[in-house]
């Protein structure tokens, strides 16, 4: 397993001071053909479950989905896939005087030499990350947060990954009977982990497990910079409201918390701080189908 581990950090962001600067809160032919949009209330004893395969995924691409569900009446739970392992990010946090973020760091005085395991599994990064989904899932006021605490072996042992998570999905649908399912558009993404979970969703859709089933285009902002060309092929374009964008940005500044007290060190701003940035700014969710000449296997 590489040290790098998955969702690793871009290091590029943006020259002007950062929206995000101030410290946050202290499967072929299985396309669905029913109507996209807002979910009905009258659904509302079923849960809607929402699949982060990293945390600050759910932050990014999933949060006004969350909220509109909530706002139709719809308990919400929301899943994290994996435990984001990632060496990259802690040799960062290890760097002493932060030269990742162009100035932008939230940290006190930029400094930050934490002395975290750099190799497999990086466990300081995983508390660390696993602290600001927390606090993000609290912002968006979920029902449940549910963590299936997988070593995420997108990078290495792809296909085990693939049934793993398949066996987690498929414990929650018999455990819910009723509820949709809303993944990550791992084909859209290109990121071997969310790519794992949209085939898990295929193979559970093809079994006849899984009826009710969406996919979010978590990376939309790393695929298309520019706001215009986002959405292309979406089936449904969610415009958020102001009260729900509001929410969705301080779920968003849960990524840019320093408080090591509570093992918050702004581990995903450090990790994607443009994508964070582009979703803070973007009140748009792109939700799609699965297609019909979808294909299994990693990205």
């Amino acid at each position: 397993m590489p040290a790098h581990g998955p969702n690793r950090p871009t290091l590029s962001g943006p020259s002007r001071r950062s929206v995000l600067t101030t410290t946050g809160l202290v499967a072929a032919g299985l396309a669905l053909d029913t109507a996209v949009g807002a979910p009905s209330a009258s659904a509302a004893a079923s849960p809607a479950i929402f699949y982060s395969p990293h945390q600050d995924d759910e932050a990014i691409g999933l949060a006004g989905s969350i909220l509109e569900h909530k706002e139709a009446g719809r308990p919400v739970y929301l899943v994290l896939v994996s435990k984001g392992e990632n060496g990259d990010l802690a040799a960062y946090m290890n760097q002493g005087d932060c030269q990742s973020l162009g100035g932008n760091c939230s940290a006190p005085g930029h400094y930050h030499k934490l002395g975290w395991q750099e190799t497999w599994p990086t466990p300081e990064v995983v508390t660390g990350r696993t602290a600001e989904f927390n606090l993000s899932a609290k912002a968006l006021g979920v029902d449940k947060v549910i963590n299936f605490k997988l070593s995420d072996e997108a990078f290495g042992d792809y296909d085990n990954f693939v049934k793993k998570i398949m066996t987690k999905v498929r414990a929650l649908a018999q455990q819910y009977p009723g509820a949709s399912h809303k993944f990550a558009a791992g084909w859209l993404d290109g990121n071997p982990t969310h790519k794992a979970c949209s085939d898990a969703a295929y193979w559970l859709m093809k079994n006849g497990e899984l009826t009710d089933v969406r996919f979010n285009h978590i990376y939309a902002y790393q695929q298309y910079p520019d706001p215009a060309d986002r959405g292309r092929g979406a089936a449904y374009v969610l415009n958020i409201p102001a009260a729900h964008m509001a929410k969705k940005r301080s779920s968003i500044l849960a990524y840019n918390t320093w408080d090591p007290s509570r093992n918050l060190y702004t581990l995903g701003y450090h990790s994607v701080p443009v994508w964070l940035e582009q979703a803070y700014a973007d009140p748009r969710e792109f939700v799609y189908t699965l297609p019909s000449n979808y294909k299994t296997g990693p990205v």
